[in-house]
């Protein structure tokens, strides 16, 4: 595979000629690839050369080391203002990258390897498909610091299990396994840990050598319509998480979470 772009330090972005297969790999392992306002950025700019490439025909997203994303680096977000600033941050950062992601030209698939929280899991559920290890966990972390989903996940959880059981991760806040995952449609195939990218990427060299305009066309036709929710939706979670994070409850939720104990809530 070709090298990295020497400007990226908190992902690498690789791609095969010869498959035409793209690796985007999170690479922060020590903090289980958590978003920085870096990593983003570096997220955005290696979307758009997936979808400027020519030799680029499908895309694999992966996290390094024992996780896909925890999500939002919470230590980041109280050093960069919290509450103050958690609205633009979803509109500026984030709700770009989920519409950027979810309407690329080409088929993108997520290689799920342990756990994906947060705006992880919404990261993978924006890829058109989804392999799982079979540690593999599922989590709407976002309810146990006081906030609501956000990143697509109040639209993408519902359009692929359905309103009950995407309310049950999101009020609970508790993991999916892989199993539960694949029987609700979170993920298309579970196989061993160790074979999570492998699979992965050899689904996707399969896509890549398709015709790559009826690929588009295909992807288009069954995005119709909901593309333009998306962005709707993404629009309303940056409005709800603005009020979720002016409450008390989120500051006590990001103590409990830093401090390792568990929140004391109180409805302010």
């Amino acid at each position: 595979m070709a090298g990295n772009p020497p400007s990226y330090e908190s992902i690498t972005w690789a791609v095969n000629p010869d498959t035409r297969v793209g690796v985007l790999t999170l690479n922060r392992p020590d903090a289980l690839n958590a978003f920085t306002n870096q990593m983003l950025d570096e997220l955005s700019d290696a979307l758009k050369r997936a979808q400027r490439d020519p030799a680029v025909g499908a895309l694999v997203i992966v996290g390094a080391g024992r996780g896909f994303s925890a999500g939002q680096d919470l230590k980041e977000h109280v050093a960069n203002g919290g509450a103050a600033s958690i609205g633009d941050h979803l509109r500026t950062r984030y709700n770009p990258i989920i519409e950027r992601l979810y309407g690329l030209a080409k088929p993108t698939l997520a290689a799920v390897n342990g756990v994906a929280a947060g705006a992880g899991m919404s990261l993978a559920l924006a890829c058109d498909l989804r392999v799982a290890g079979t540690h593999t966990r599922l989590v709407q972390a976002f309810v146990g610091v006081g906030l609501v989903p956000d990143s697509g996940s109040t639209l993408l959880l519902p359009m692929l299990v359905g309103p009950a059981r995407a309310l049950e991760m999101a009020l609970s806040g508790k993991p999916v396994g892989a199993d539960a995952a694949l029987a609700w449609g979170l993920v298309n195939r579970v196989v061993e840990d160790e074979a999570v990218l492998a699979n992965t990427v050899a689904w996707a060299e399969e896509l890549a050598a398709a015709a790559p305009k009826a690929v588009e066309l295909i992807k288009r036709g069954i995005r119709r319509g909901s593309a333009q929710a998306l962005q709707d939706a993404l629009q309303y979670e940056s409005w709800l998480q603005a009020t979720a994070a002016a409450t008390a409850d989120h500051q006590e939720g990001l103590a409990a979470f830093l401090e390792k104990r568990p929140a004391r809530f109180t409805g302010r």
